[in-house]
Parts: C-alpha cells; sequence; structure tokens
C-alpha cells in the first residue's frame, strides 16, 4: 500500500511540473504580413526571467522548434518561436523548402526585419527581463540569429546550430553588440571552409566576442532529431546534439548570471 501510495505521489508530481508549461500560438505583424509563433514558459515560476528567442529551420515553425521551446521553459527560460515565412506558409517538400529559405537568404534586409519582430514580440511578454535576452537557431534560423545579432539588435547573445556562416556583407559585423556562439558540424558538407574562415574574420575584425565550436563526426542538421539521412549530408548526431546543447546551456548561464 505505501509503495502504491509513493507511486501515485510522483505519477501525480511529475504531472504538475508537465502542466506547469505554458504553451501557445501567438498571433503578430511585421509590416503587412501576419506571423505566428509559439510561446512557452513555466506558470509554476513568478516574476521576471530571461527570453530566448527560437528561429526555425527552413521548413518553417514546426512541432521539432516549439519542442525545444518547451524544453527551455523547463529550464526557467520564457521561450518564444518566431515564424520568419508568415502564418499558414510551411513548406512541405524540400523544393518547396528551399525556395522559401532563398526568398530570405536573398533578402537579407527583409529577414532582418522579420527576425527582429520576434524578438520585439517576446520582449514586449510581461514575463521577460528585457536585460536578458538571448537568441538560437537551427540551419536556416542558425543564418537568421547571426543576421539578428548583425542588425546591431540589443541581446545578450544569440547560437547558431548548424547554420549557414556566410555574409553578403561582412562589415555589418561592425553592428553586433552581442557575443555569439557558432556550433557546427566538423563534417558539414554544406559549409565552405571559406565561409567558416570569413566568418572568423568578420567577428575578429569586428572585436565581437565569440566562439565557434566545431564537432567532430557530425554533419549538417545534427542537433535535429528527425533527420535521418535521406537528404545527403543531413543527419542527426546524438552526441553533438548533446554536446552542443550542453555548451548553450554554459554560454546563457554566463550572459545571465
Amino acid at each position: 500500500m505505501k509503495q502504491l501510495l509513493c507511486t501515485l505521489m510522483i505519477l501525480v508530481a511529475g504531472g504538475l511540473a508537465r502542466a506547469a508549461i505554458h504553451t501557445e500560438t501567438v498571433e503578430y505583424q511585421q509590416g503587412d504580413a501576419t506571423l505566428e509563433g509559439y510561446l512557452a514558459y513555466d506558470d509554476a515560476l513568478a516574476g521576471k526571467r530571461p527570453g530566448i528567442l527560437v528561429v526555425h529551420q527552413w521548413k518553417g515553425l514546426g512541432n521539432y522548434e516549439k519542442k525545444r521551446a518547451e524544453i527551455l521553459a523547463e529550464l526557467g527560460y520564457v521561450a518564444f518561436c518566431a515564424d520568419i515565412y508568415g502564418k499558414g506558409i510551411r513548406p512541405a517538400t524540400v523544393a518547396e523548402a528551399g525556395a522559401q529559405a532563398g526568398k530570405y537568404k536573398a533578402d537579407r534586409a527583409l529577414l532582418r526585419l522579420r527576425v527582429n519582430a520576434g524578438l520585439d514580440t517576446l520582449k514586449k511578454n510581461e514575463r521577460v527581463d528585457i536585460h536578458k535576452v538571448g537568441a538560437i537557431g537551427y540551419c536556416f534560423g542558425g543564418t537568421t540569429v547571426l543576421e539578428l545579432a548583425r542588425s546591431g539588435a540589443d541581446l545578450a547573445g544569440v547560437v547558431s546550430f548548424h547554420g549557414g556562416l556566410d555574409s553578403p556583407t561582412p562589415a555589418d559585423g561592425k553592428n553586433i553588440k552581442c557575443k555569439v556562439l557558432a556550433c557546427h558540424g566538423a563534417d558539414d558538407p554544406f559549409e565552405k571552409p571559406a565561409d567558416l574562415l570569413a566568418f572568423e574574420a568578420e567577428l575578429r575584425d569586428a572585436g565581437v566576442d565569440w566562439r565557434l565550436y566545431q564537432y567532430g563526426g557530425a554533419v549538417h542538421s545534427f542537433t535535429d532529431w528527425t533527420a535521418d539521412g535521406s537528404l545527403p549530408g543531413a543527419k542527426y548526431n546524438e552526441r553533438a546534439d548533446k554536446h552542443s546543447w550542453a555548451d548553450m546551456k554554459q554560454f546563457f548561464t554566463e550572459l545571465f548570471n
């Protein structure tokens, strides 16, 4: 009987812990475009706390990014997933995703407007300490958070996971006010060695506080547990995923404490 009661208490406690994570869809605007983001936070916590903007991969905001936001909420952050493409625009194929991502990579000014709209929405949340805000992004989103930094946005730091590191305007590195962490697959076939060197030179010349971590044996999409290798050069790597997530947590702990 005592063992049964203990088991029930554990189950109830676990249920309460899960129930504490509040999630909701949030509509917001950038110009004439309606965007649809995703908010997650622990409603059992009181007071303001750090906020993290999460930027999606090339197929748009989906379950992967939402799950990452929920994990961040469990760590005590207010997490908000930005929507770069717009409400209802969720590419279903590689071709469609490539077209959408290409549109914004070719128009970095628009990309910066879209991601800054997400950052502004996060900062407006009453639970967020606006002096403790960061951003993370995956693949296309990794490129996007770097463009957020290059736009001169006011935040503490950004983390790019297997994002494109190239910049058509490397002089914009001088606009970066925050710290930068780039988590990169050492065997990523989509990133040219010249782009890595240019990225390092851009941040070094601009005097940015930056880090570039490379994970051996990891290719593109190494944090995406849905990447099964069917797209050559893109595959999940559990070891690199765990190491990079730990590196991100340490990065934000240093920034916010």
